[in-house]
């Protein structure tokens, strides 16, 4: 995991390596699990990454350290510190879960909603260190120039942007060679000439005459803050809100509160977006409902070609509610969020819980061709056919009981899943021998004996 240090603009080198420091030394006195400890300063930019021992070597998981560091950096206060964790998909780069994007017309609009909109995520208690990453708090200091009096005093603009230039920028003349190596050339004021903002008044800049102008005669400066640098997405000026989530929180909360927010905050000239893995989260979603629905209608018109019928393929899809009761009820008790891994399971499940109905139906019409009537042929198939749905059933859920239990490392991802499909497939085996059944002599039609209609058109 990273811990991600972002400080005030304008912070030297030496606050960043001091408060990154500092935080090293906290993970060191609280996280005793770790395997090692890397930290890296780069401008206003830093991280501390921590590799972790072996799950087997520790007690806590990854998500308890995550959450025990998160709670002891709030209180350090000097800069912005949040712990990132690589997304479980992987192949990109670690960043919050919650990525919510505001997309604006203009930058000014966007700079007049921004302390509105993060005030309310700040309260929110969905939230946990939320960040923005347009911040219009970079100093700045604008230089206004009198024309008028500098046209008296016969200096150009041109002038005035060439002395500053040569006094702050760093600019390089040329280059030197001292004992065969090759040095750069470089012209600045000394640091003790350029700290303050008056110092700038005190340049002198060479007028037409050749005489030497002290800039306060015709210059004024103005300190304000400008944002460090510009975010565009789809085209539109954005600005993209992150945050990790609170203890038992899913990212679709999390998503459902930032919409919230927006609905009170922003108006109609804003859109909102979605990045990172919250991007992932909706996309997969969305894709993973229609994959549900598309199995669904593809079971069905397959058991309609097989069944000649569309009345026995909707009493063997009655078992699809009954695993998803199943599922969810499951998946409550034992507190597993509804993410990608128990999606997919249910998915499985469609095609699990099916072959149940399919034996049970098709065996009872074959007794009501033999010349059962329905009642008769429903009950003798749910008996004679209750082995074998006990023993593939039995065989499916201790197969993916491992799953459930969640043995070895990186089986957390899996739980979900098994849970899904051990309890979908345990209430269903159960209810099918009583729902399907009963389904059956609701929409089942009464067919008649075959071999007494033969015997009948005979004697005709």
């Amino acid at each position: 995991m990273n811990v991600n240090v972002s400080s005030p603009e304008g912070a030297t080198y030496e606050f960043n390596y001091d408060y990154v420091e500092d935080i090293a030394q906290l993970v060191e006195d609280i996280i005793p699990e770790r395997e090692s400890l890397t930290t890296l300063v780069r401008g206003s930019w830093a991280f501390v990454r921590v590799v972790l021992k072996h799950p087997s070597e520790r007690e806590r998981s990854q998500q308890e350290i995550a959450s025990d560091l998160t709670g002891e950096l709030r209180k350090k206060t000097k800069a912005r510190a949040n712990v990132i964790q690589q997304s479980t998909f992987g192949g990109r780069r670690a960043r919050q879960p919650i990525q919510y994007v505001l997309q604006a017309p203009t930058i000014d609009k966007l700079r007049e909603v921004l302390p509105a909109f993060m005030a309310e995520v700040d309260d929110n208690p969905t939230f946990v260190m939320a960040d923005v990453n347009l911040k219009f708090t970079k100093p700045e200091l604008q230089i206004e120039i009198n024309r008028d009096k500098a046209n008296l005093l016969g200096v150009s603009t041109q002038n005035i942007g060439q002395t500053l230039q040569l006094a702050l920028s760093g600019q390089r003349f040329g280059y030197f060679i001292m004992n065969g190596k090759q040095y750069q050339i470089l012209g600045e004021l000394d640091r003790q000439d350029r700290n303050k903002p008056l110092d700038l008044k005190s340049l002198y800049v060479r007028n037409d005459k050749g005489h030497m102008i002290q800039l306060d005669n015709f210059v004024t400066l103005r300190e304000t803050t400008a944002p460090p640098q510009l975010y565009r997405y789809n085209r539109f000026v954005s600005a993209t809100i992150s945050s990790s989530l609170a203890d038992g929180k899913t990212i679709s909360e999390g998503i459902e509160e930032m919409d919230n927010i927006a609905d009170r905050v922003l108006d109609d000239t804003f859109r909102t977006a979605l990045d990172g893995d919250s991007k992932d989260f909706m996309e997969s979603s969305s894709s993973l409902m229609f994959a549900f629905l598309l199995a669904i209608v593809l079971i069905f018109l397959v058991l309609s070609a097989q069944f000649e019928s569309f009345k026995d393929p909707i009493i063997v899809m009655m078992t699809v509610p009954l695993a998803l009761t199943g599922a969810l009820f499951f998946m409550w008790y034992f507190n597993i969020t509804m993410n990608i891994f128990s999606q997919i399971g249910i998915i499985m499940l469609i095609g699990l819980v099916s072959k149940n109905g399919i034996l049970i139906v098709e065996f009872a019409n074959q007794r009501k061709e033999a010349g059962m009537n329905k009642l008769e042929a429903i009950k003798f198939a749910s008996a004679a056919r209750f082995r074998p749905i006990l023993m593939t059933s039995l065989s499916t859920i201790l197969g993916i009981l491992p799953l459930a239990l969640g043995f070895g490392e990186g089986a957390q991802s899996r739980v979900a899943m098994g849970v899904a499909v051990v309890g979908g497939l345990t209430i269903a085996t159960v209810l099918t021998l009583f729902v399907v059944p009963g389904i059956y002599l609701i929409i089942s039609s009464e067919s008649k004996n075959i071999n007494n209609e033969a015997t009948s058109l005979k004697t005709n």
